[in-house]
C-alpha cells in the first residue's frame, strides 16, 4: 500500500495498547456493509481506517455482508461493493455473510429464552414505539414480557416454521424497560418476514435484526476492534449484553467514530436512492454521485482518495470537511500522472489565410511538462484549427490578452497568429475567424523576435475528433445545514451536468475508459467507461486546474 501512514489517532493507540498489554494475540477488524445500495466516500472513510489500520498491526480484516434484510438487499450491491473495495487497493483476507451464520443465531437466541433473557411478544410495532417511553419517561413493560420459558420456546420455534404472518409476533430482548437508554428497553432481536433472501432463498422466515445479528456475527469471526460511527455509540451497551449473555467464547469490542460529511454533498443511502429512482442522476454509478462508482467514473483515483481519507484523520468530534480537500488531494496524484493534450470545448474555427493550402505538418508537443519521463508526442497543424469560443472578443476589456480583431497570440506549440477578419452568420454571430500567421515563430526554434502576451490552444480541424465533454457542479444547491426542512428535491441543482460538444487531438481516438488527460487550461478529465458503448468518446472533467483551498490551513 502506498504512503502509509502511523499517525496517532485514539483508535490505533487502543489498538497499539491491547497489543502491548496482551488483551489482544491479533488485530481483527472487519468492514461490515449491508447490501442495501451502493458505497459513497463516507464509507470510503471507514474502508481506509479498517483495513490499513490491521495491515499497520500485521492482522486481519473481513468483509463481512450485514444481509438479515431480504426486502432491501440484492445481490447487484454485494458485487458493487466488492468492486469498491478493490478499487481502493484492499483484499479482505475472509469474505462472510451474517446470513452464513442464521442457524447460530437462531441457536443463541434460543440460549436466551433459555435463561430468561428474550421472550416472544405480540405487540404491533405501533404498539411496541409507543410503550417505549421516551428520554424523560420510562417505557412500559409488554403484557407478553412474563410468558414462560416453555411457551417462548414453542412461539420461537413457531415462527421459524412459518406457522404465523408477519408483524404478527417478534423476539424482544428482556432487559429493562426503564433504562435511561431507550436502546437497551427490550429491543426487537427478530422479526417475521416472508421474503425470498438473495442467498438462503425460502429456508428462513424469520430474520434477526442487526443489533443482534451484528455483535453475534464479530463474535463468531473473532473480531478484536468493532470499528462503526458515531450513531452506534449509544447501541454499544446492547452490543455488549447480547454478546455476553449469548455466551459467545470471543469477546470484541466496539468503537465509535466520527463519520464523514462533505460539503454539498449528500451522504444519505435514502437521498442517493431517491435520485436514482426519480430519474435525476444516471443511476448510482453518476458522476455527481458521491458512490465509489461514481467517483471512478468520474475519474477519482483511489490513491487520491485513500490520501484524502488519512489526512481528514479519525476522531470522535463531527465536523464537515470541505469537498475542496479531496479535490486538492486528487489534483496532487493526477499532476505528474496525466498526460496533458488540448481539448476544445467549444470550438470556433479559424482560417490561416497565408498558410500553404493541403499542408500538413506535424509539430513537437510535451505529454507533461512536470514529467520528462512522459516524453513528447507528434500533433499535426494545418490551415484550418479549431480554438475556444472564449479566447475570442471582438470588443475586449483592457487586459484581454487572447485573440481580437488586429492582436496576435501565440497557439501553444506552434505559431503566432494574428486576427485579420471575423466572419459572421445573418444573425449577426461570429462563425470564422481568418487569421494570418508567422512561420517564423515556431514554437522549439528558438524565436526572439517580438513578444506576445497571450498563449492560447487549439485542434487541428482535418483530423480533429469529435468528442463531448461532461462538466459537473453540486448536485446540492446548498449545505444540508440548516436546510432540514426544505424538501430534498428542492435544494437538487437543476445546472448539475453541462454537456459541451468540440474536439481533441486525433491521438484520442485511441483512448479507452477511465485514461485521464490534463486539457490544457480545461483541467482534468477521465474518459467515461461508457462512453465507447455508444460509440463516441465522453470525457467527464474530474476536477478543473486550480483552487483556492489550502490544505494546510
Amino acid at each position: 500500500m502506498d504512503n502509509k501512514t502511523s499517525s496517532s489517532n485514539f483508535i490505533r493507540n487502543i489498538v497499539e495498547s491491547d497489543l502491548k498489554e496482551g488483551k489482544v494475540s491479533e488485530v481483527i477488524t472487519r468492514f461490515p456493509p449491508e447490501p442495501n445500495g451502493y458505497l459513497h466516500i463516507g464509507h470510503a472513510k471507514s474502508i481506509c481506517l479498517n483495513f490499513e489500520l490491521a495491515d499497520e498491526f500485521k492482522g486481519r480484516t473481513n468483509l463481512r455482508f450485514d444481509d438479515t434484510n431480504p426486502l432491501k438487499e440484492d445481490t447487484e450491491f454485494v458485487e458493487a461493493i466488492k468492486e469498491d473495495v478493490q478499487w481502493l487497493g484492499f483484499e479482505w483476507d475472509e469474505l462472510h455473510f451474517a446470513s452464513d451464520y442464521f442457524e447460530e443465531l437462531y441457536n443463541r437466541a434460543v440460549v436466551l429464552i433459555k435463561k430468561g433473557k428474550a421472550y416472544v411478544c405480540d405487540l404491533t410495532a405501533d404498539q411496541i414505539r409507543e410503550m417505549r417511553g421516551t428520554l424523560t419517561e420510562p417505557g412500559q413493560n409488554s403484557p407478553y414480557r412474563d410468558r414462560s420459558i416453555e411457551e417462548n420456546l414453542d412461539l420461537f420455534a413457531r415462527m421459524r416454521a412459518g406457522e404465523f404472518k408477519d408483524g404478527e409476533k417478534v423476539l424482544r430482548a428482556k432487559i429493562d424497560m426503564s433504562s435511561p437508554n431507550i436502546t437497551l428497553r427490550d429491543p426487537v432481536l427478530y422479526r417475521i418476514a416472508h421474503a425470498h433472501h438473495h442467498r438462503t432463498g425460502d429456508s428462513w422466515c424469520i430474520y434477526p435484526m442487526y443489533d443482534y445479528a451484528h455483535p453475534i456475527s464479530d463474535a463468531i469471526e473473532g473480531v478484536t476492534h468493532s470499528i462503526c460511527t458515531m450513531e452506534f455509540e449509544d447501541h454499544r451497551p446492547l452490543y455488549d449484553w447480547a454478546i455476553r449473555e449469548s455466551e459467545m467464547e470471543s469477546e470484541p469490542h466496539q468503537y465509535e467514530f466520527a463519520r464523514l460529511n462533505l460539503t454539498n454533498t449528500i451522504m444519505s443511502k435514502r437521498y442517493l436512492k431517491m435520485l436514482v429512482d426519480n430519474g435525476i442522476v444516471d443511476g448510482w454509478d453518476d458522476p455527481r454521485m458521491p458512490t465509489i462508482s461514481g467517483m471512478r467514473r468520474k475519474g477519482y483515483t483511489p490513491e487520491a482518495v485513500r490520501a484524502f481519507c488519512r489526512e481528514i484523520g479519525v476522531a470522535r468530534a463531527n465536523s464537515v470537511v470541505d469537498e475542496r480537500m479531496l479535490e486538492h488531494f486528487i489534483r496532487e496524484d493526477l499532476k505528474l500522472k496525466a498526460p496533458r493534450t488540448m481539448a476544445v470545448l467549444q470550438p470556433l474555427k479559424v482560417v490561416i489565410t497565408n498558410y500553404p493550402e493541403g499542408q500538413v505538418e506535424m509539430l513537437e508537443a510535451e505529454n507533461n511538462a512536470e514529467n520528462e519521463a512522459m516524453g513528447s508526442r507528434q500533433i499535426p497543424f494545418s490551415r484550418e484549427i479549431y480554438i475556444e469560443r472564449d479566447d475570442f472578443m471582438e470588443n475586449p476589456p483592457s487586459k484581454y490578452f487572447r485573440l481580437f480583431p488586429g492582436n496576435e497570440v501565440r497557439l501553444k506549440s506552434a505559431y503566432f497568429i494574428k486576427c485579420e477578419e471575423v466572419v459572421k452568420d445573418a444573425d449577426g454571430n461570429v462563425t470564422e475567424l481568418r487569421c494570418t500567421y508567422d512561420p517564423e515563430t515556431k514554437s522549439g526554434t528558438g524565436f526572439t523576435g517580438r513578444k506576445v502576451k497571450g498563449t492560447i490552444h487549439w485542434v487541428e480541424a482535418s483530423q480533429a475528433v469529435p468528442a463531448e465533454f461532461h462538466l459537473f457542479e453540486p448536485l446540492l444547491l446548498d449545505d444540508a445545514e440548516g436546510e432540514d426542512d426544505k424538501p430534498f428535491l428542492e435544494r437538487i441543482n437543476p445546472n448539475s451536468l453541462e454537456v459541451l460538444k468540440g474536439f481533441v487531438e486525433p491521438n484520442m481516438q485511441e483512448a479507452s475508459g477511465n485514461d485521464k488527460f490534463q486539457f490544457f487550461r480545461h483541467g482534468y478529465f477521465n474518459v467515461d467507461p461508457k462512453s465507447t458503448d455508444a460509440g463516441r468518446i465522453v470525457f467527464n472533467r474530474i476536477v478543473s486546474l486550480k483552487s483556492s483551498f489550502d490544505v494546510k490551513a
